[in-house]
């Protein structure tokens, strides 16, 4: 059932100018200084019992204030919020719970504006435009908010509008963002920040163009058209433009109700999730490269719908060829030169680097170990924030080699996340199985009884 979601109040209007916002970003950072400074002062005379509760209190506070401050900001800088909530389980617990309230719910903009938008985009009011219109948002994020109405031919449909501003608050964001990863190259010395801020800044101005987003989300409607228990909402090209998307509406249990759900139901939602990052990659070559959990409704039994469809990858013939030629390298072959010379053909890693073929191969195979091996392979939060930390990691020899090419921004983003949102569902099989069915050097049998349906799904579109 549909709900309204708490309002905080309204967004009367982006700030986007780069000063503006990098200023709204300095007072924030102020008013948690202020906040630690006077909790330290309170903790000399405390006793400890009274420390551990100004400590925890501090935590809360301070995770309120920068995620209440991403949350009006909007556009990329929201967007970081949402990754750290899920993609590092070593942030402060009330850091991580308040972030997470930016994957599906944030301050929302004025009625007002949303209405000026529709006018705007489609022609009239959206009492005018739909029979029915509710304007409380039911969900708000990084870029637009998302209404809940009824078109005049009875289909009920969620509208996404754009907030007025966006597109100029993501530009000045992208303005820091050659400053931001060029920082990284004291940590990594070999890292090369321009492909990464280039493809960045590519597939978020797309973002911006839900006429876009709707060509996107049509493919991936028609490419998973019966599919057993992948669900794509459907589009409503007559009531979609730059500004606004209307599709199909769609309810289900959030990521936050599944975490409570039986072992069995969690671990049939991870293969149905596993299956999509991997079929798109491997059979479609292409993923929608927002992978959060704000993007995801649940259904019992392993059916998932996927939502959002505006930061879309797609992947050349020859791009597959060097993803596939990694993992046969470090999966199957597992001789330490192929390892290297395949990771090397990726752009990962510089050539010639002093480093033995060994620690090459035992570096990049960190990320391979739920595959590596025919058994099953529980997922835990601490396995994903090992992968994060193993990735960003400053004192491995492999850092002054190492760079990201543009191909493997978002495949890094990707896998990443999907570790990250398996490891919060402590999710169980055998992976390397299931992984043998979408790999295209293999296309094993079904090992599953999903797998089993998806074969069949497959069997009739061939």
């Amino acid at each position: 059932m549909w709900r309204r979601r708490r309002r905080d109040g309204p967004v009367p209007g982006l700030r986007t100018g780069r000063v503006t916002r990098t200023a709204a970003l300095a007072r924030s950072g102020a008013r948690v200084g202020a906040m630690v400074a006077s909790t330290g002062a309170r903790q000399v005379f405390a006793s400890a019992e009274r420390r551990t509760e100004l400590k925890v209190e501090l935590q809360m506070r301070s995770a309120a204030e920068v995620t209440a401050t991403l949350g009006n900001l909007k556009g990329a800088l929201m967007k970081l919020g949402q990754m750290a909530s899920y993609l590092d389980e070593g942030l402060p617990a009330p850091m991580r719970e308040a972030l997470a309230q930016l994957q599906t719910d944030s301050p929302p903009m004025a009625p007002e504006l949303a209405a000026q938008v529709i006018e705007a985009e489609l022609g009239g009011h959206p009492l005018e435009v739909f029979a029915e219109w509710d304007p409380v948002p039911i969900a708000s994020a990084s870029i637009g908010q998302v209404h809940r109405a009824i078109t005049h031919d009875g289909e009920a449909v969620a509208v996404k509008v754009q907030y007025p501003g966006v597109a100029e608050a993501i530009t000045s964001d992208l303005g820091t963002a050659g400053l931001l990863f060029g920082s990284f190259r004291y940590a990594f010395p070999g890292f090369d920040p321009e492909p990464l801020v280039a493809e960045l800044k590519l597939r978020l101005v797309e973002e911006l163009d839900y006429a876009n987003e709707a060509a996107n989300q049509q493919e991936f409607v028609d490419s998973y058209r019966d599919h057993p228990f992948i669900s794509v909402p459907g589009v409503r090209l007559d009531l979609s433009s730059r500004k606004v998307l209307t599709t199909e509406l769609v309810t289900g249990a959030r990521f936050d109700e599944v975490l409570g759900w039986p072992d069995a139901e969690r671990d049939l939602a991870a293969e149905c999730l596993f299956r999509y990052v991997f079929r798109g990659l491997y059979g479609f070559q292409a993923f929608n490269a927002d992978p959060h959990p704000g993007n995801y409704l649940f259904h019992a039994g392993g059916k998932v719908t996927f939502l959002d469809y505006g930061l879309v990858r797609r992947f050349t013939d020859h791009e597959i060829e060097l993803f596939v030629g990694m993992v046969r390298a470090i999966v199957f072959e597992r001789d330490p030169a192929r390892c290297r010379a395949a990771i090397e053909r990726t752009g990962l890693l510089r050539p010639g680097a002093p480093l033995s073929d060994k620690d090459v191969a035992d570096y990049f195979g960190h990320f391979y170990e739920l595959v590596r091996e025919d058994r099953p392979f529980t997922f835990t939060p601490q396995y994903a924030s090992d992968n994060v930390r193993h990735t960003f990691d400053p004192s491995s020899p492999i850092a002054p080699y190492a760079t990201v090419p543009a191909s493997f921004v978002f495949i890094q983003r990707i896998n990443l996340g999907l570790y990250a949102i398996l490891g919060s569902l402590r999710a169980t099989a055998n992976w390397r199985r299931i992984a043998e069915e979408l790999w295209p050097f293999v296309l094993g049998p079904p090992s599953t009884p999903m797998g089993h349906a998806e074969a069949e799904w497959l069997a009739t579109r061939r």
